[in-house]
């Protein structure tokens, strides 16, 4: 959900029992959102400013505090307001799930008549807690970090004080790690004792894995068992199918996926579970006698009630994750004004993967954003590239250790003076879409953060860089501003907010975003082709065809979809044939 969209949600949300997820990449827009929080809540704040030792860590410690007080002294507010109002439990209870056994209890205690108030009261102390505050780490964005021209220890690059500054914070919840394996972060979890189990098996803070497959389940689960760690869900999302940067699989679709972990999640568990206690037994620390818990969960694309409970009822998920619709909600998430307008009138052709990301991974882009009209501007201006204040994406070790970003004009300005020296060796189109790939890229750690400066009119200073926002491609079919309540009723099938009757299931979604993704690899190579390259576009071609004869079987024998079932099976065999018809280059001897 990028930097900003989710920033204050906790705040929002959690008294409502929701959990959502903090970034904390982004310190500069931490501590503008506590100074912010701290005199909303007449809080006394005091600033932590880049002179400070350790700044980074403090200001996330801090800006987490804030919140977990915030969130509580709210949940409480909220618990007196529904022992209190009929009308506030009434709209409560709606926006529980049918099966809710909370809800089930409030139904039956509404009619006590004179006892209502008591009997409400005890029972909401007993029953409801707030949503979890959790955080993400993006672990490939750990950038090394300087003091003038001394390289600081590894403890102090951009993730490993992230997390110091999580594991340091009051907040019993978790850190959802994302992009992959990242050893030495990993192996510095090491140094903050919550992360341990304590004798009665509890863990203060957890971590939640979000992975792509099975297999990157196991390695990253068992390298962090064997340091003693216990990761308590893996997040599985889809590849393509989701907002943000998009982590393809090689043509392992979600369906085929989910059926693996559905088959295999003890030996996730069994496996960690032995290598942790043997690791915490070498460390002298207590080891629980059987394996603490581990939720598999599932996120991307979703848009449907059904959708959401099939997840759930066939491959026994223990909960199903929803971000994108979520950016059109006002009391759930930090978007301005002018970006919902965007975001509510993108259609299909609107939402896209695009290589704006410095990282050099696709990312999910939206047309029109302020950031483009600003971007091209300063590219019509042959002034390319943004003045990189924040540095976070400072990962190219091309032009030396202290890292530079490719978005930034400082690199495009060496990039495209070197394309200059050779235009005349190229054709025109070629030169253009060169001078494209280096001036597409676009400054994320200031666009990304700017929606919730604009929301709440905070001064936004330096360069202008408009908004970048990154939803899934499911927003397409979600075109209105809606209530918390609405949206989360429609999750549960007791409201509706989507009206695009031709949306396609998420199955068949991913699966023509996956097709059309592997002829655009194909198309647009320019470089030489290798055995290699070759051998992972046909074992792609051979995953999606793989993936179509498990779905083929699956909407078979089981009901979901079940009206649309001869539809359904045609579109695959379609898809199947246009993935059959898919040429593959071959080596040029």
């Amino acid at each position: 959900m990028g930097l900003a969209f989710t920033i204050d949600s906790p705040i929002r949300v959690a008294k409502y029992g929701i959990s959502s997820v903090v970034s904390i990449a982004d310190d500069e827009l931490i501590e503008k959102m506590r100074a912010f929080y701290s005199q909303k809540f007449d809080i006394p704040y005091h600033e932590i400013t880049k002179k400070i030792h350790d700044y980074r860590a403090e200001r996330i410690t801090s800006y987490l505090n804030l919140v977990d007080k915030i969130v509580k002294e709210k949940f409480e507010s909220f618990k007196t307001e529904l022992a209190e109002s009929k009308v506030a439990l009434e709209n409560y209870i709606a926006m529980l799930p049918n099966k809710s056994e909370i809800k089930k209890g409030l139904e039956s205690l509404m009619d006590d008549g004179i006892a209502f108030k008591e009997n409400i009261k005890h029972y909401l102390e007993t029953n409801l807690s707030p949503g979890e505050i959790d955080v993400n780490i993006m672990t490939k964005l750990d950038k090394d970090n300087f003091v003038k021209d001394e390289q600081l220890p590894v403890e102090f690059n951009d993730a490993h004080a992230a997390l110091r500054g999580f594991a340091n914070s009051n907040l019993t919840s978790s850190v959802v790690l994302s992009a992959g394996m990242n050893p030495r972060l990993f192996a510095y979890f090491e140094n903050f004792s919550a992360f341990f189990p304590d004798f009665n098996n509890n863990l203060k803070k957890k971590i939640i894995l979000k992975v792509s497959d099975f297999r990157s389940a196991m390695i990253q689960g068992n390298f962090l068992a064997k340091k003693g760690l216990w990761v308590s869900e893996y997040r599985i999302e889809s590849g393509l199918n989701c907002g943000g940067h998009a982590f393809a699989t090689d043509g392992f679709l979600l369906g085929p996926i989910l059926e693996e972990f559905k088959q295999k999640k003890d030996q996730l568990v069994q496996s960690a579970h032995d290598l942790m206690v043997k690791a915490l037994g070498q460390k002298e620390l207590y080891a629980p006698e059987t394996p603490l818990d581990l939720k598999i969960t599932v996120q991307g694309g979703v848009g449907t009630a059904e959708e959401h409970n099939f997840l759930i009822d066939y491959y026994n998920v223990d909960s199903v994750g929803w971000g994108t619709p979520f950016l059109l909600v006002p009391e759930a998430t930090s978007v301005d004004a002018e970006t919902r307008e965007l975001l509510m009138n993108a259609k299909e052709k609107d939402l896209y993967l695009s290589h704006i990301s410095p990282l050099g991974v696709p990312f999910n882009t939206l047309r029109g954003t302020t950031n483009e009209m600003f971007k091209q501007k300063r590219i019509d201006d042959n002034k390319a590239g943004s003045s990189c204040p924040k540095r976070f994406l400072a990962l190219s070790k091309e032009f030396g250790a202290e890292g530079i970003c490719t978005s930034s004009k400082k690199y495009q300005d060496v990039k495209l003076r070197e394309l200059a020296e050779i235009k005349d060796t190229l054709s025109a189109s070629t030169f253009e879409k060169m001078k494209f790939n280096i001036t597409e890229k676009a400054c994320l750690c200031v666009g990304l953060a700017n929606a919730s400066y604009l929301e709440n009119d905070i001064k936004i200073t330096g360069q202008s860089q408009g908004v970048i926002i990154c939803p899934g491609p499911n927003m397409a079919y979600f075109d209105k501003e809606v209530s918390l309540s609405k949206m989360v009723q429609h999750i549960y099938g007791n409201a509706t907010v989507m009206m695009d009757a031709n949306r396609p299931n998420l199955f068949l979604k991913e699966l023509k975003m996956y097709i059309d993704y592997l002829m655009n690899e194909i198309s647009e190579t320019t470089a030489d082709l290798t055995a290699s390259q070759i051998k992972k576009w046909n074992a792609f071609k051979n995953n999606m065809i793989e993936g179509i004869g498990y779905y083929q079987t699956m909407f078979s024998s089981s009901h979901f979809l079940e009206d649309r079932i001869a539809e359904i099976q045609n579109q695959l065999k379609s898809y199947k044939a246009k993935i059959v018809e898919i040429k593959i280059p071959e080596l040029v001897a």
